[in-house]
């Protein structure tokens, strides 16, 4: 029995020493975590980006790898994520499948090292504005200066980077002349200092980095991250505004809430819960709207306007700060206004339509004569009928019909006292008559 209990605690002291070799065996493995970087580049990239890289830092992450390919984007958004990449203390590598262009470029020249796949591609980023025309010269400064920053911060010759951006350059030993963009092949980027290596994948860039046992950790996207970046794009947001206005508009024109609404009311449920998730509104954007809808509402019972008019300051505050950028958003805006005016004049015009909205909080009942409603006995039995005037009428006074004291007015001239007169008409209890010959 000593014998067991002996060979028990020994084998238990064996497993406890071996324990600790063990996880420090473990330990010493590398931790990569691979963070895509696709499609165009917008505002809700940032806040995915943003997840990845905590992720990658509450995991001890020894590297992080960007994985690029992305035709550029907002340069609003690629500065906030340039000032993201800057913050991050783990070693940083960007990894160009297929291409970064633009805003893309911006990016990658963050990273502390840039790996490119054969036929990548480095470059092209010059700023152009919604219509595809050429920014404006401040915009250009602007970008100027980052991409020239962006390329210094990591030690890589700015000048190629200012080529990228802007056309006045010239880089003689590439052949980029004046009037041309630079665009940096593998092979041409690696010679420059843009790159360090041209692999055919993520596992060889892996070989390269001596990181071939590795633990890989691939951040994916969530459904909700997907749909923030979708419904933050720009060409999606004015979209959404005017299928919200043009929805709340056919509402006004229709009986009881249908389906109309349902789709206005959606569509600024999913505009702000888009740009909730994506980190570029607060709580507070959404409560100042709700504020504005209930100002616009109390305005049906309110006198003077006002409450009106803060209802609707309100909301369209709210879109914007929403929004984050307030030219995009102000131009998204005017496009939904827009819309919603084309459609009233449509329903009014056109269809003939008339708003159903108020009809239960507006009295539309009228005391007409036609419904039977009348002040006052209209005597239209007296046309035709002669008397004598009991005063003299200057135009107004009395006559005697019958007996009968009637208060008249003549039909426009003096007629003396005790003449004989003739009722021509009878306007409710105004009664005309003339002069009886």
């Amino acid at each position: 029995m000593k014998r067991i209990l002996l060979s028990l605690v020994l084998t238990f002291i064996g497993l406890s020493c071996f324990s600790p070799f063990e996880s420090s065996a473990e330990s010493g493995s590398k931790n990569v975590y691979v963070i895509p970087i696709q499609k165009e580049v917008e505002k809700g990239m940032h806040a995915f980006l943003e997840r990845g890289i905590e992720e990658a830092r509450e995991n001890n992450a020894d590297v992080i790898v960007f994985d690029i390919n992305t035709p550029g984007g907002l340069v609003d958004a690629a500065g906030d994520i340039g000032q993201l990449l800057d913050g991050v203390e783990t070693k940083t590598v960007a990894f160009i499948n297929n291409k970064a262009l633009s805003a893309g470029a911006f990016i990658a020249l963050h990273a502390e090292e840039i790996y490119m796949v054969p036929n990548g591609q480095i470059g092209s980023a010059a700023v152009i504005d919604q219509a595809g025309n050429a920014a404006d010269k401040k915009a250009q400064s602007y970008w100027l200066s980052a991409m020239k920053s962006a390329a210094e911060s990591q030690n890589r010759d700015p000048d190629y980077a200012l080529a990228m951006a802007d056309e006045t350059m010239k880089i003689p030993e590439l052949g980029i002349e004046k009037g041309e963009l630079l665009t940096l092949g593998s092979s041409t980027a690696e010679k420059v200092g843009y790159s360090e290596g041209t692999v055919d994948s993520l596992q060889e860039l892996l070989n390269k980095l001596n990181l071939e046992n590795a633990t890989i950790h691939q951040v994916e996207e969530t459904f909700a991250e997907k749909l923030a970046r979708f419904i933050t794009n720009p060409i999606v947001v004015p979209i959404l505004l005017s299928l919200a206005s043009l929805g709340l508009v056919v509402e006004l024109y229709s009986p009881g809430f249908g389906v109309a609404g349902s789709i206005g009311l959606a569509s600024l449920l999913l505009f702000f819960y888009g740009h909730l998730v994506a980190g570029l509104a607060g709580y507070e954007t959404l409560i100042l709207f709700l504020i504005g809808v209930a100002l616009i509402i109390a305005e049906l019972f309110l006198p003077g306007g006002i409450a009106g008019i803060l209802g609707i300051v309100a909301v369209i505050g709210s879109i914007i700060l929403a929004g984050g950028n307030v030219m995009q958003m102000s131009i998204s805006i005017l496009i939904a206004l827009c819309v919603a005016i084309i459609a009233m004049i449509l329903f009014v015009k056109v269809f003939g339509k008339k708003m159903k909205l108020f009809n239960k909080i507006i009295l539309k009942d009228s005391t007409s004569t036609e419904s039977g409603y009348v002040s006052n006995a209209n005597r239209v039995e007296l046309i035709g009928r002669v008397g004598t005037t009991k005063t003299p009428l200057r135009p107004s006074g009395t006559v005697i019909v019958e007996d009968e004291r009637i208060d008249a007015v003549s039909e426009g001239g003096y007629i003396k006292q005790d003449v004989q007169v003739k009722i021509i008409k009878v306007e409710g209890s105004r009664i005309v008559v003339r002069e009886h010959k």
